[in-house]
């Protein structure tokens, strides 16, 4: 398997779009495809950028208020399909799964949103799911994949497309999936101190 991988498809579901314009940018003068859902992909467009909804490739729509969204075998056998593994790659091209390269999250503001004293529906509303899962999955494949888990590796990322273009090393996929496992693992302890705290 090589370790050098180009990024061709990448998957960008963020809460907050500050500091994302300049990383698009590089991304689509690489010729990278973007994929999207709601106000992200609305964002992408509005810079002038082609961007495929989500929808169109799982043939559903966002559902159940925006609970679901990206949670589909389509979008996650996308991400954590191995491509050095025969099995895996034949069962991508029969359902018709496209590989993503690259997945850029920021998740929902679960602490801020318990600091600013909200109520708890408005809280448990601020838990992300298909974010933390697609986190997980792009860090688990970080053989294939580079996982962007907050607005806080945007200039790592920059920093490796000014210098290589769209291409990664294992070792820099790995550092990524690394921060992503931190990123998710601060997430999910924050949820639960404030599950204990109730």
């Amino acid at each position: 398997m090589a370790e050098r991988k180009k990024i061709k498809t990448a998957l960008v579901s963020v809460f907050h779009k500050d500091g994302l314009e300049e990383l698009l940018k590089k991304l689509n003068e690489e010729g990278v495809r973007f994929l999207s859902t709601g106000g992200t992909q609305e964002f992408i467009e509005s810079l002038g950028y082609e961007c495929q909804k989500v929808e169109d490739v799982t043939t559903y729509p966002s559902i159940l208020g925006g609970r679901v969204k990206t949670l589909h075998p389509k979008v996650f056998g996308g991400i954590l399909g191995r491509r050095d593994n025969e099995g895996d790659r034949e069962q991508m091209a029969k359902y018709e799964i496209p590989e993503i390269d690259l997945v850029i999250v920021d998740l929902y503001p679960f602490e801020q949103t318990v600091a600013s004293g909200a109520s708890e529906a408005d809280i448990i509303e601020k838990i992300d799911i298909g974010g933390i899962s697609l986190i997980r999955a792009g860090a688990k494949n970080f053989k294939d994949v580079v996982i962007v888990p907050s607005k806080a590796e945007y200039s790592m990322l920059l920093d490796l497309l000014k210098k290589n273009g769209a291409e990664t090393e294992l070792a820099e996929r790995k550092c990524f999936a690394e921060r992503a496992f931190g990123v998710s693992s601060h997430y999910d302890t924050a949820i639960h101190n404030w599950f204990c705290g109730k």
